[in-house]
């Protein structure tokens, strides 16, 4: 029997309103005021450091370009997002889907290999790494960053639709990785694809994954939710996930009785 959550489609949203939005419903659904909820937006140009960036290898921007550098809580590298990427940010509590940080990440890939079935493009892991590639040869097109806050997921992945995927490779050296090759749905099918295109198989294959019934939840100013300064303070301890190459950021919080 599938579980009741939201979904929100969001548009294009500066990467600080987003983040902010994934704060407050993570709180909600922590206090279970809320039920799970899943966002799909997309970005202006921006470069995010995950826990495990190592800044001087890794970021070089030139001078001249137009994008913001923003340091998150998430794990990984660093990676690039912009306009024809669909993110999606899962804000989901573990304690409804186990506890268990590692089959969270390899259900995440999961439905990004879902969602690119439905486009007839084979979507595969490569041992070690977390993302998901297109193989012969390996390039890939999607990446996975999250963190967790007592049970509670933020951030997600990230699909390249259809964007030039080179600032991965010429402004970042993405996800740590050097001479990875990166890619697009546009590319590989050799066609015109559009974010909206693929939105309706991404929250499908989500929430098959997951086991939810997804009711949309209009964006509206506001959302209906309140301020929620106690969850920067929750699980005040960082740790890094014990499994080498996860993008992952854990935090140490007390089990839930």
């Amino acid at each position: 029997m599938k579980r009741g959550a939201y979904v929100m489609h969001l548009g294009r949203t500066p990467y600080g309103e987003a983040w902010g939005l994934q704060r407050a419903l993570a709180a909600a659904v922590s206090q279970g005021a809320i039920p799970d909820t899943v966002v799909f937006l997309e970005h202006p140009p921006v470069i995010t450091l995950g826990r495990r960036t190592d800044g001087d290898a890794e970021v070089h921007v030139p001078a001249d370009a137009e994008i913001e550098i923003v340091e998150t809580d998430r794990g990984g590298r660093s990676t690039y997002h912009g306009p024809g990427q669909l993110v999606c940010y899962p804000i989901l509590d573990l304690n409804r889907h186990g506890r268990d940080v590692k089959r969270y990440c390899r259900n995440l890939e999961e439905a990004a290999i879902r969602t690119l079935a439905a486009f007839e493009l084979e979507g595969a892991r490569i041992e070690g790494l977390t993302g998901v590639w297109l193989e012969s040869p390996p390039r890939k097109i999607c990446s996975i960053g999250v963190h967790i806050s007592r049970w509670v997921t933020t951030h997600g992945y990230a699909l390249n639709v259809d964007l030039d995927p080179a600032p991965f490779t010429d402004w970042i050296t993405a996800c740590g990785i050097e001479d990875a090759s990166f890619t697009t749905m546009a590319r590989e099918l050799g066609s015109t694809l559009g974010v909206d295109d693929v939105r309706p198989a991404a929250a499908a294959a989500i929430a098959d994954v997951f086991g939810l019934q997804l009711e949309d939840l209009p964006a509206e100013e506001g959302l209906g939710l309140w301020p929620q300064p106690v969850h920067g303070r929750i699980g005040s301890t960082p740790v890094q996930a014990t499994r080498s190459g996860e993008a992952v950021g854990v935090e140490q919080v007390p089990a839930r009785r």
